[in-house]
């Protein structure tokens, strides 16, 4: 008899899953501070990897099947699941960055994206930042929906709210979606970033999500390049990801993996998180 684990984690369990969200929050800045023209992608990834070693923690993304790096870095018209490469990273390019680490049997997961100077194409870098700014704002309007929701589709329709109300016309990635986290780094139940008929799962303490929108200048359609992970455009424009690791508790909402719990990021939409306990 196989025994089906709730979705819901004890107050123990969420106090377990603070430093892994810490542990990952570290790598991303580890990153971000190399990211410049003329770095490699491995290099970042060998970056993260130090972090993840003077924490004590692991990969997570390296327990995934086949895939060997400790993150990945999609650059302009991919979005997600880009494998570290020995290309260096040139002016105005788009970058998504998605990182986990496992530490004592629990998972943190986040993304963030950034666009590289360009004095020589302001328009481009320009539309490649509204990209990820809107993209960013969605993520926090999902996760400060989370905060009041009953119900996780509530989530969903926040995110996608916000991203129509740019007036941009861009798309949000319907094959790709957040998910539950904590003992594995993906677990039920899904996270979608756009409307659904269903409600899905309710909202109580106990419940921890990676929310996760992925969002693109034009067309959602994509395909899976030919090694196998990486998610690109069809049509060729930009990518845009963004993630955080959110706890609901006792005592309100907790982003693990951000080191203010969301505060920054959660301010313009009135909401204050709380420290899990």
């Amino acid at each position: 008899m196989m025994l089906r684990r709730s979705i819901y984690k004890s107050p123990a369990q969420l106090r377990s899953m603070v430093e892994p969200g810490l542990i990952t929050a570290a790598m991303l800045d580890a990153v971000r501070a190399m990211i410049q023209p003329g770095v490699t992608t491995l290099e970042l990834d060998a970056a993260a990897s130090a972090v993840l070693d003077q924490r004590g923690a692991k990969s997570n993304f390296q327990m995934v099947r086949g895939y060997r790096h400790t993150i990945c870095a999609s650059v302009n018209e991919q979005v997600v699941h880009g494998i570290p490469s020995h290309r260096p990273l040139e002016p105005g390019d788009i970058l998504s960055i998605d990182a986990g680490a496992e530490y004592q049997g629990w998972n943190g997961d986040s993304a963030f994206t950034v666009v590289l100077p360009d004095p020589a194409r302001p328009v481009l870098v320009a539309a490649r930042t509204r990209l990820s700014e809107i993209t960013e704002g969605s993520l926090w309007a999902g996760i400060a929906a989370f905060a009041t929701a009953s119900h996780i589709g509530e989530i969903g329709v926040a995110v996608e709210r916000y991203v129509e109300a740019s007036g941009e016309g861009y798309g949000i990635l319907r094959d790709y979606v957040g998910h539950g986290i904590g003992r594995k780094m993906h677990e039920s139940p899904s996270v979608f970033n756009y409307r659904v008929q269903d409600p899905g799962a309710e909202v109580r303490p106990g419940l921890v999500l990676a929310i996760e929108p992925m969002v693109v200048g034009g067309d959602q359609a994509t395909f899976v390049e030919d090694d196998d992970w990486t998610v690109s455009t069809l049509d060729g424009t930009a990518g845009s990801h963004w993630e955080h690791s959110v706890a609901v508790h006792d005592g309100g909402i907790w982003v693990l993996t951000a080191p203010d719990g969301g505060a920054a990021g959660l301010a313009p939409f009135g909401v204050t998180p709380t420290p899990v306990q």
